[in-house]
């Protein structure tokens, strides 16, 4: 196990570039199990989702390496349908291959799939929606068997917005037979992302980002060369460190028309931001309490920025109440913020935070990815000396942490325990 070893109290000033999203990038490896054709992922994050995720590809048949920062795919002699199940329980998004399996050999197998502990996530809608385009499923003994000898369009409507069971719909729908018709889909940015690459592979795919997306399959695609969206939960996770320790700065690769519930609560705390061209940049001037922060499907506030939201009021002035509406146990960073000196109380799904002139270091564990960022933040912004232990639900998510806060001045540094 690593930790970090943090001494608090200090601005933050400069410029930090911001990687491709991970939410995006995933999708995307899904999606380039449905070409024999030669995939190239430019700006590809090493964290440890996509290393994991490449795996599951090389298992499956495909040729996966890395030239600098791109990640190249080859899956011409790719024949394999079982994703494995060690790493299926290390990453929630191996379900995503269920789709684009399926509709490359006709059956997948794969074992539940793992990721953070911050609910149930059941895959209902996902399955739901494959057997509406023909799939047929069984579940045994912890996995999931799909066979399918001919995948056909269907309407199919979300019983709520999943961006999981949209996009592995998205992926098994690009080679059925007619089109189908995705009613009450997500709209989340990486959904339109991945849109654009399918389009790019000779789909034809219309209304990703709104309500209703249409597919209309077609029967081989073509490979191609792609650079993903940047990663709007990684800049707004700077944005909001921005605001906890004071200081300016620069967010590079960062798109501001994706983060505006979030750029809406900061500037309500007394943040200056200005956004222009693919730039973001941000002045803390002080911190008054937010006051309420819900989360809620795009384009309401991500449950991805949650947890570092709840850090930020925990060092506003007055009181804000936080409400996860997505994940019913996604307040494990709440009991290490308070060994840290937050004021906070939880009743069911509603965090009440009164807020506290400064935290005070503490040893804390990351039981997340997002938690896990938050108590970095915390312990940033902190007087004293911090450690964060548990290193392995960042690095899931965020590439090159430790190094991108200290060329901002951050006292962290990475030790082996």
């Amino acid at each position: 196990m690593e930790k970090y070893v943090i001494e608090g109290g200090v601005p933050l000033y400069g410029e930090v570039e911001i990687q491709s999203a991970k939410n995006a990038v995933l999708p995307l490896l899904a999606a380039a199990v449905l070409t024999e054709g030669r995939v190239v992922i430019h700006k590809c994050p090493r964290i440890t989702d996509v290393l994991n995720m490449a795996q599951i590809l090389a298992e499956l048949g495909f040729s996966t390496s890395f030239a600098g920062d791109d990640l190249i795919i080859d899956g011409a002699d790719a024949a394999n349908h079982e994703i494995p199940a060690a790493l299926a329980k290390e990453l929630r998004s191996s379900v995503f291959m269920l789709g684009s399996v399926i509709a490359r050999f006709g059956r997948a197998r794969i074992a539940y799939p793992g990721g953070c502990d911050i609910g149930l996530r059941p895959i209902d809608l996902h399955l739901r929606g494959l057997r509406r385009l023909g799939v047929n499923i069984s579940e045994e003994g912890g996995y999931i068997d799909c066979t399918c000898s001919r995948l056909t369009g269907a309407e199919i409507v979300l019983d709520c917005p999943s961006v999981g069971a949209t996009e592995n719909i998205m992926l098994a729908a690009v080679r059925a037979e007619g089109e189908t018709l995705i009613r009450n889909a997500a709209r989340e940015p990486e959904i339109v992302d991945l849109a654009h690459f399918l389009n790019r592979m000779g789909v034809k795919v219309y209304g990703a980002g709104t309500s209703n997306v249409r597919i209309e399959g077609v029967k081989t695609l073509r490979g191609v060369e792609y650079t993903p969206i940047s990663d709007r939960i990684e800049a707004g996770t700077f944005l909001i460190a921005s605001a906890m320790c004071g200081g300016e700065l620069v967010l590079k690769n960062a798109e501001a028309e994706n983060l505006t519930a979030l750029i809406h609560k900061l500037c309500e705390i007394s943040c200056k931001i200005h956004a222009d061209n693919g730039k973001i940049e941000i002045e803390s001037k002080g911190r008054v309490s937010p006051g309420l922060v819900e989360t809620s499907p795009y384009p309401g506030f991500p449950t991805d920025l949650q947890a570092q939201m709840m850090a930020l009021a925990c060092i506003c002035r007055g009181s804000t109440v936080v409400v996860e509406n997505l994940f019913e146990t996604r307040f494990k960073h709440v009991p290490e913020l308070i060994r840290m000196g937050a004021d906070i109380t939880v009743r069911g799904r509603s965090a009440f935070i009164r807020g506290v002139p400064s935290l005070k270091g503490a040893d804390v564990l990351a039981g997340d990815l997002r938690g896990g960022a938050a108590l970095t933040l915390a312990a940033i912004s902190a007087e004293g000396q911090s450690c964060v232990a548990d290193l392995s639900h960042i690095d899931r998510g965020y590439s090159d942490f430790e190094f991108k806060l200290r060329a901002l001045g951050a006292r962290i540094r990475r030790v082996r325990v």
